[in-house]
């Protein structure tokens, strides 16, 4: 009776195995959009933008702040270290995110 020897799957495809299965692509991504609350722009009041203006002054390259700002109708969070603060230009850069100084709606300075 040919007896063989069984050869062995490979790891890459017995993993595969386990994979999860996507009937539908993109579903995920387009789900998780829909969660997306779309949310207006606060105005903030004088005393505020002046609170805003007083700390973003106070604000050094190299130093570690959160930031909080509006984008694309939500408002975002984003703590990191400052890269550039560019008053002639209004504005602020984290890292690789630039902000515009009209968009921040808090500071919170590390």
């Amino acid at each position: 009776m040919g007896n063989k020897p069984k050869t062995k799957m490979s790891v890459s495809d017995r993993a595969k195995q386990f994979m999860p299965f996507a009937a539908l692509k993109g579903l995920p991504e387009a789900l998780s959009a829909k969660e997306k609350i779309i949310v207006d722009k606060h105005l903030l009041t004088e005393e505020q933008e002046s609170e805003l203006d007083f700390r973003i002054r106070q604000l050094a390259p190299g130093a570690i702040a959160t930031i909080i700002y509006y984008s694309d109708g939500e408002y975002i969070q984003i703590t990191g270290r400052l890269a550039r603060i560019d008053p002639a230009s209004r504005l602020l850069q984290i890292v690789n995110t630039k902000i515009s100084f009209d968009d921040i709606y808090d500071i919170i300075a590390e």
